[in-house]
């Protein structure tokens, strides 16, 4: 890859980092993952498909794959828990990628039950790089090649370089995100209280005390809770007086 190639890749990660900002879509995981795919497809040279693997709890999910064989292909890594993006994601090189040059040659014996099943596919190249590794999530960025030995090193140093440009936005997506549900919870539970404080002349303290009481007694969760009591306020009722009295 030649230095106007890789201008040209950093100059595509600048505009999809300002198009995700411009349209608000960082709180949107999904938004931020398709976009991470289609720019490494789009901008560097000898890719021919791509996906993410996405791992939370042990268990491998792809993430927006460009084809359906490449959505299989994952799936496949994910079963076996074995191949190039298994290895991005739990055991990558000091720089975040993993590359398999010639998946029919050279490279076989390193993913033996995988390889066969990607050569079948018509995928001889692939090279992953890991995006994040935090506790709650670890990613990889996927790029297929049809062509043996598609990357070369100055490809791999670009791939290292948009592993950790990547991984700032999905980090980035995944805490905007959680804080989003977070904020929801907190406005729908804020709502509950309100509507109990009116109810039943009590103060906030006692109306979340309530809200506790009843999800503890229910065993439903609290933001679950202040949902129904919120659902029952919007539709004009005023029985059961009591949340708990849900499940009885």
């Amino acid at each position: 890859m030649d230095a106007n190639q890789s201008d040209r890749l950093v100059i595509a990660l600048r505009a999809a980092a300002l198009e995700l900002v411009t349209r608000r879509s960082i709180d949107d995981l999904e938004a931020t993952l398709a976009q991470i795919v289609l720019t490494a497809v789009e901008t560097v040279p000898g890719v021919d498909a791509g996906s993410i693997s996405m791992t939370r709890n042990g268990v491998v999910e792809t993430r927006h794959p460009t084809t359906d064989e490449i959505g299989e292909l994952d799936r496949t890594q994910g079963e076996l828990y074995e191949g190039p993006c298994i290895t991005a994601l739990s055991d990558p090189a000091d720089d975040g990628v993993v590359l398999a040059q010639d998946l029919a040659g050279q490279d076989a014996s390193r993913w033996p039950k995988f390889a066969p099943q990607a050569v079948a596919f018509g995928f001889l190249s692939l090279m992953s790089t890991q995006l994040c590794a935090a506790p709650s999530m670890r990613a990889a960025l996927n790029l297929y090649s049809r062509a043996p030995h598609a990357f070369d090193e100055q490809a791999r140093r670009v791939a290292g370089l948009f592993g950790v440009q990547a991984g700032v936005l999905l980090y980035g997506s995944d805490r905007a995100t959680h804080l989003k549900h977070a904020v929801d919870t907190r406005d729908v539970i804020g709502q509950a209280k309100g509507i109990l404080m009116a109810r039943f002349a009590i103060d906030d303290d006692q109306a979340f005390r309530m809200l506790v009481s009843s999800s503890q007694e229910t065993n439903i969760k609290l933001v679950d809770v202040s949902r129904w009591v919120a659902s029952e306020a919007a539709q004009g009722r005023h029985q059961p007086t009591d949340p708990a009295r849900r499940n009885r």
